[in-house]
């Protein structure tokens, strides 16, 4: 903290994605359109699972507590982006920074988490059916939910400390649209060898990981699938392989940007746009929009509304 409060520098410029006036055009109509598919989205999907009894098991708790981070995860620098289109103030301060950096690290920890409870929790109701009653409980989803928040907040503070730690002395140019490590700790004024060392083992390491995890028991569970049920090998092979999809866009970047994290700048960028705005969008989709009994949930929900403004009185107001 003593090093951090010598710091000669009071706020960063963000560079954005682009120089270019027409493609800042681009980037705000584009981003706009996802965040608020995003936005709608996920909200869409929380709506229904509360207003559906008939969802009210533990993989689709799980999958509105993801909807919940998602949303989260799209709006902590996506709508500064948007704005800074608009009004051409790039800058942020250095709390605004260290914040964007908290809460980028707090809602990634959560999410892998929670990625990879509900990994756990296909696994027991394909791999063990007789016991998921008794193994996935209404409180051992709760405890699942709360441990991956323990853990992304654990995970985000040791990187604010660790961020808090170093020294800037200028220059306060940082070539991205939102504030991370990777892109921050190569404007202090010490040595960054030792600095990409902490991030590769607190946040690569740990990612590459879960990843290698997540892998395994999607391969388990299509390989328990095909040896039990082959007729219906080939719907889990394509739901599996869309699950996949969204996991691998989520990790892929993540690994990629925290193991090497002397990249280019062009290319963190583009990897910094898939994690933070397109997969927010993608796992709604992937994971919920494709259940049948999600659209059939929502299906009920529109026919309830529309039959609720049907019937409503009409009231006559004398003149």
């Amino acid at each position: 903290m003593d090093m951090a409060n010598k710091s000669a520098v009071t706020e960063f410029v963000l560079l954005g994605l682009s120089n270019s006036w027409e493609l800042q055009i681009f980037f705000f109509i584009v981003f706009s359109l996802f965040y608020v598919a995003t936005i709608v989205g996920n909200s869409l999907i929380v709506i229904t699972v509360l207003a559906d009894p008939h969802l009210h098991g533990p993989m689709y708790f799980l999958l509105t507590n993801l909807s919940v981070i998602d949303m989260a995860l799209a709006s902590f620098a996506t709508p500064k982006m948007i704005t800074d289109h608009l009004t051409n103030h790039n800058t942020i301060s250095f709390d605004g920074c260290i914040s964007q950096i908290f809460f980028l690290h707090l809602f990634t920890g959560t999410e892998i988490t929670l990625l990879m409870a509900m990994s756990f929790d296909r696994y027991v109701a394909i791999c063990k059916p007789l016991h998921y009653a008794s193994i996935i409980s209404p409180q051992v989803c709760v405890a699942l939910v709360v441990a991956s928040w323990i853990v992304g907040i654990l995970h985000s503070m040791s990187q604010v400390v660790f961020a808090l730690t170093l020294p800037f002395c200028g220059p306060n140019q940082i070539d991205s649209f939102f504030c991370d490590l990777p892109v921050v700790f190569q404007l202090a004024c010490v040595e960054t060898y030792v600095l990409g060392l902490f991030m590769i083992s607190t946040s690569g390491i740990i990612a590459l990981s879960c990843f290698v995890l997540l892998l395994n028991s999607y391969v388990i569970v299509l390989v328990t699938i095909k040896h039990h049920s082959p007729r219906g090998s080939s719907k889990a092979l394509s739901t599996c392989t869309a699950h996949f999809i969204v996991v691998f866009m989520f990790f892929g970047p993540c690994i990629f940007i925290y193991m090497w994290p002397q990249n280019s700048f062009v290319i963190e960028k583009i990897l910094s746009v898939f994690y933070t705005i397109f997969t927010p969008i993608l796992n709604p989709i992937i994971y919920t929009l494709r259940n049948q009994e999600v659209k059939t949930a929502m299906k009920k929900l529109k026919s309830k509304l529309l039959n609720s403004r049907r019937e409503a009185p009409s009231h006559s107001f004398p003149f």
